[in-house]
C-alpha cells in the first residue's frame, strides 16, 4: 500500500514524547502526530490521550523531503464522523407591529441564557452611560481651573 496525502490508515503507537507521539504504520514504516494534531481540544500531556501499543486511525497529512511522514488523529476522526443531514434549526424572530421586516427582534430569550439580546443590551448601554459620567466627573476634577480675566 503507498503512502499518499490524504490517506487514512491504522496504525500502533510506538513511543509517545512531549512533542507528540510515533505511530507505527504498515511496511515498516511510521509517523509522527504531533501534539497539536491529536485531539479537537488543548492537550497538555500526550500520555493522557494516548497509550504505547494502542491501535489508532491516522490521517497522513504531509510527507516531507526526507521521506517523514506527518499525522494526524484528529483530522481522521472529522472523516470518518458523518455529516448530518438534517439542517441547522434557525433562531425564530417576531416581528413586531410597525417594524419592517429589516427590523427584526430574536424572541425573548429563555432564563438559561439570561435574557434577549436587546435586554442585555440595554443592561449594557445603562452601566457603560454610568462609567462614562463618572469617568467625566473624576476627570473634570482633576483638570486645572483657570482665571478668568
Amino acid at each position: 500500500m503507498g503512502f499518499d496525502v490524504g490517506t487514512i490508515v491504522t496504525g500502533k503507537v510506538a513511543g509517545i514524547k512531549k512533542f507528540g507521539a510515533f505511530v507505527a504504520l504498515e511496511q515498516g514504516k511510521s509517523g509522527l502526530v504531533h501534539i497539536s494534531e491529536i485531539a479537537n481540544t488543548y492537550v497538555d500531556d500526550v500520555a493522557q490521550h494516548l497509550q504505547e501499543g494502542q491501535e489508532v486511525k491516522v490521517k497522513i497529512i504531509g510527507i516531507d523531503d526526507a521521506g517523514r511522514i506527518n499525522l494526524s488523529i484528529k483530522k481522521a476522526e472529522e472523516q470518518s464522523t458523518p455529516s448530518r443531514s438534517e439542517p441547522v434549526p434557525r433562531r425564530q424572530y417576531n416581528t413586531a407591529p410597525g417594524r419592517s421586516q429589516g427590523m427584526r427582534s430574536p424572541q425573548q430569550g429563555t432564563p438559561r441564557d439570561g435574557g434577549s439580546f436587546e435586554d442585555k443590551l440595554k443592561q449594557f448601554m445603562q452601566d457603560s452611560n454610568s462609567k462614562m459620567s463618572g469617568m467625566e466627573m473624576y476627570s473634570a476634577s482633576k483638570r486645572p481651573r483657570r482665571k478668568p480675566k
